[in-house]
């Protein structure tokens, strides 16, 4: 199986895992969930973390293809529009956004967002594929976490975000809004499924006892030693866990800021007549306040 080459950039802030991922041949790659730095306490936004990618680009000669998003994230602000401006990739991420911006659209009371996805260079549904270089990119459908969750495998690596992490984590939450155990389930059957070597590479990494950040497993590490899968083997074990435990976790604190520039492909709110941008986001709209 083809072997593509992964840099991880690790972003302590929000436990994110950025990746480049390219074809050793052409020195094309992907940039995958690309973090657009943003400090809540100020408002500031900044580009650290994604000028750390575009740094590491150059300096290994590659030519960036694409921006991949592997969902709309709720914990931090996706540089994919940022990306695109400094580099002319395009940027792609599932089909099943079009879902998630109606929900979320209506939460944010956001009647001129468009709905159709169109803030994308393409959409991709499942079984979908496309190329880095030589590099043959499929694209798997992962809902659970979101509606519009995907997984990206490219030759012997998979990059799953939000559904598994590092064994000693286990699994995803799927409390969000359109967010799913059940479907969660599946979604990691499938995953599971792939050659027990496929390299897993997760989207976070909270440092369970205070380790070293990692990010990277295998499919057969996975079923031996994820503390989630390897407890709860059956599907209504597993899901009746995951709500149980889901129902006692606060909301992401970025949720409600990251979620309106996500589901509008990594764009902030266009300046208004006195040139600043401003952030809205409702009040009592999720559940998870910190004294429930």
């Amino acid at each position: 199986m083809t072997r593509p080459d992964v840099a991880a950039f690790f972003d302590p802030r929000t436990w994110s895992v950025q990746y480049v991922v390219s074809d050793p041949r052409s020195r094309q790659c992907a940039i995958i969930d690309p973090v657009l730095d943003f400090d809540e306490k100020s408002g500031a936004t900044a580009t650290v973390n994604a000028d750390k990618l575009l740094d590491f680009v150059r300096k290994q000669d590659l030519e960036v293809r694409w921006i991949l998003d592997t969902h709309p994230h709720a914990d931090h602000f996706s540089a994919a529009s940022y990306l695109k401006a400094k580099t002319g990739a395009a940027t792609a991420i599932g089909a099943r956004i079009v879902d998630v911006q109606k929900l979320w659209a209506g939460i944010y009371n956001w009647p001129d967002l468009r709905t159709d996805g169109s803030q994308w260079d393409r959409l991709f549904d499942k079984g979908e594929t496309f190329e880095i270089g030589d590099l043959r990119v499929g694209v798997m459908f992962s809902p659970g976490h979101t509606l519009a969750s995907v997984t990206y495998v490219v030759g012997d690596a998979a990059f799953v975000h939000d559904t598994v992490f590092m064994p000693d984590s286990g699994t995803a939450r799927t409390d969000f809004p359109g967010g799913s155990a059940n479907a969660l389930w599946s979604t990691i059957q499938d995953i599971m499924a792939l050659p027990e070597d496929t390299r897993i590479f997760v989207g976070h990494d909270y440092q369970p006892g205070g380790r070293t950040p990692l990010w990277e497993s295998t499919v057969a590490s996975q079923k031996s030693q994820n503390v989630h899968l390897t407890r709860y083997t059956r599907e209504e074990e597993f899901v009746a866990f995951r709500n149980e435990r889901d129902a006692t976790l606060p909301m992401p604190k970025l949720i409600l800021h990251a979620l309106q520039i996500n589901i509008n492909g990594g764009r902030l709110p266009e300046p208004e007549a006195n040139g600043q941008r401003y952030l809205k986001f409702p009040l009592n709209a999720l559940n998870g306040a910190a004294w429930g």
